[in-house]
């Protein structure tokens, strides 16, 4: 008799399935990296003037890292949220960005000619700067829908009017540089979502026409005009009060970086930050605090962190499970990656000077804010890729 044997059972240990969403560490962790930094260049900016004031010369570094932990409990909290649901949300987050950008001209706070914050105590908000994230949502839920039609010409009519409507508010505040910021979005956006390379180029031809016929026509004010062309002529010797300011800026910018060297002064060693030579140090000018007093390699220890937080920003897009988020994350890669280069740039002379933030380092409640929500909107895609 045959006896046949029977084929071993092997049992193998099958792990649990993550029922959880999966979060990228990297672009989670280094923005509170670099918000640790700017917290510290924010009290070194800031000391000197407040002590010579008669202030403590903690004031802004409290301020600072008290944005900084609710900027981070905020981030999380958006992580947390399903991207998805924004979806049906594009049109009253839109309409709510809006109320709130002609808000500021009928209760908002002025200062120095510009109507751009409400006052919570303590504390001001500025709503421009969530306008931009606002604007994505909407760009982004518009194309998603679009996305078996294709984006024709009516489209883009439609998106130019939908991102031209906040960036004339802003504009009127008056706030250039988020309005800069909002018009580059748009492009790259409207590129990642499909429109035809004629018409991508034709509206690129459009954008720098109405550009030059503001400029001639006056539309801009003079100030706005002399930031914006005097860093092609560093060495202009007009004397329009607004040229000459805005090269004094970017000499003593480029004075603070350049005396930094290879390793920088050292901490609250700055000659240029602790007299405050720097205008606007601690908010559009932090970056020369950086190069003056931890030097060359501080500077690019700095922004390159800072690129890995617009490559994680990029590597969600590519990663999204629909369109919706893919354009999400590369309306925030723009966002970022502009305001980085925009900020930095200026302080060096290669760019125009604009009122645009270095993210999660200048000081200011608003920026650091809209940046962590930005991080945490690009978590919250990136986090259910891979979920049904």
């Amino acid at each position: 008799m045959t006896i046949t044997a029977r084929p071993a059972v092997t049992t193998r240990s099958v792990s649990p399935r993550r029922s959880g969403p999966i979060f990228d560490v990297i672009l989670a962790v280094a923005p509170i990296l670099v918000a640790v930094v700017g917290v510290v260049m924010v009290y070194t900016a800031t000391r000197g003037e407040l002590l010579a004031a008669g202030e403590s010369p903690h004031t802004y570094l409290k301020k600072q890292a008290l944005f900084v932990v609710i900027g981070v409990v905020v981030m999380v909290a958006v992580a947390l949220f399903d991207y998805r649901r924004l979806e049906p949300l594009a049109t009253p987050i839109y309409i709510v960005t809006l109320l709130a950008l002609l808000g500021v001209f009928a209760v908002g706070s002025t200062a120095q000619g510009a109507a751009r914050w409400y006052s919570l105590g303590p504390l001001q908000l500025q709503p421009s700067e969530f306008a931009v994230i606002g604007l994505i949502i909407a760009i982004a839920a518009y194309c998603d829908r679009r996305t078996e039609e294709g984006l024709a010409w009516k489209d883009v009519f439609k998106l130019l009017v939908m991102a031209g409507i906040p960036i004339v508010l802003i504009l009127k505040q008056p706030d250039l540089g988020t309005a800069i910021i909002m018009l580059i979005v748009l492009l790259i956006m409207l590129a990642v979502a499909g429109l035809p390379l004629r018409i991508l180029i034709m509206l690129l031809l459009g954008v720098a026409f109405v550009a030059v016929v503001a400029t001639k026509a006056g539309l801009l004010h003079s100030y706005q005009i002399a930031r914006l062309t005097t860093f092609l002529h560093p060495n202009s010797t007009s004397t329009n009060q607004f040229v000459q300011n805005a090269i004094y800026n970017v000499t003593q910018a480029k004075t603070a970086i350049g005396s930094g060297g290879f390793f920088g002064s050292g901490l609250l060693h700055g000659a240029q930050t602790n007299l405050g030579y720097v205008p606007e140090q601690q908010t559009d000018f932090i970056f020369t605090a950086v190069g003056e007093q931890l030097g060359f390699v501080g500077a690019v220890g700095l922004l390159a962190v800072l690129g890995v937080i617009a490559w994680r920003l990029l590597h969600a897009a590519g990663k999204s499970r629909d369109v919706f988020g893919r354009l999400i994350c590369t309306g925030l890669f723009s966002f970022v990656a502009f305001s980085v280069f925009q900020n930095a740039g200026m302080t060096m002379g290669i760019m125009p000077i604009t009122g645009i933030p270095l993210p999660f380092v200048s000081y200011g409640g608003t920026a650091v804010l809209c940046f962590f929500v930005a991080i945490g909107l690009a978590l919250s895609v990136g986090a259910r890729r891979r979920r049904v």
